[in-house]
């Protein structure tokens, strides 16, 4: 279970360092979910980063339509 948790920690930590580099870019304090997108697939190897997409969407649809 410590394996697990050290790796999703590592995952989302990559991701958070990737995810400011637009937000530095554009100067602004949020990014967009395309945004998001795109840091999955360049951080996320190829079919992982598919599944992670689409569920992503699915949350974010579901979460919008509250």
């Amino acid at each position: 279970m410590g394996i697990m948790n050290r790796f999703i920690n590592d995952i989302f930590e990559k991701l958070a360092w990737e995810a400011l580099r637009p937000a530095r870019y554009k100067k602004k304090p949020t990014i967009t979910s395309w945004e998001i997108q795109t840091i999955v697939r360049l951080v996320l190897p190829g079919e992982l980063a598919k599944h992670v997409v689409s569920e992503g969407t699915k949350a974010v649809t579901k979460f919008a339509s509250f």
